[in-house]
């Protein structure tokens, strides 16, 4: 382990703008795999992620070297939104989605699922579930997309969420509560079973 591994991330920032050009593969080696992960289970798609990632870096380094970069101890989440802002202009070019009415239905559609051994039908119906569930979680609008796959399918909590987001942790628990009444409002509209009891 060298010098530079025992670093931290604020310290090899540091060194990467004062010109030690190994510093930033140190960073790279330390935060590619979280970055990488991030952006394909967002756009999933290996081709795009590779792009988006590439971007995410260049803009790292870009910002670093203009001496923009702000020490607040939190490099790894300054990463992320960058990602996360790419990511999102990526789905703005890509479309414009219309926001759904919301009513005051609350319901944890994800805690329904029994983790337990099936029968055939029961693991069909398991199967459709949870095809309808993606399908409801497409449909819902991006913010509110977003915070539900970063809260229940990378088990991020509000407070990252809300860092990597830009937006207070309220505002992440109102989305993550819209996500899931809009969610269980679709469900009703299309005649969708969403529980295994």
């Amino acid at each position: 382990m060298s010098k530079l591994d025992l670093m931290t991330d604020e310290d090899l920032v540091v060194s990467y703008a004062n010109g030690d050009n190994t510093a930033f593969d140190v960073l790279l080696n330390r935060h590619k795999n979280s970055v990488h992960s991030y952006i394909y289970f967002i756009v999933r798609n290996k081709e795009l992620t590779e792009d988006l990632f590439q971007e995410t870096f260049i803009k790292v380094i870009t910002t670093i070297k203009q001496g923009r970069y702000t020490d607040n101890g939190k490099f790894k989440a300054w990463i992320m939104r960058i990602a996360h802002n790419l990511i999102i202009d990526n789905f703005r070019q890509e479309r414009n989605e219309n926001m759904i009415s919301n009513d005051e239905v609350e319901v944890d559609l994800f805690n329904n699922i029994k983790l337990c051994e099936h029968t055939i039908e029961e693991e069909l119906v398991k199967q459709q579930v949870l095809k309808d569930i993606r399908r409801l979680v497409k449909s819902l609008p991006e913010n509110q997309r977003e915070v539900l796959e970063m809260r229940y399918y990378q088990d991020l909590s509000f407070k990252e969420i809300a860092d990597m987001t830009g937006v207070s942790i309220n505002t992440a628990l109102g989305r993550m509560r819209y996500a899931i009444m809009n969610m269980r409002r679709l469900a009703a509209e299309n005649h969708m079973e969403l529980s295994l009891a």
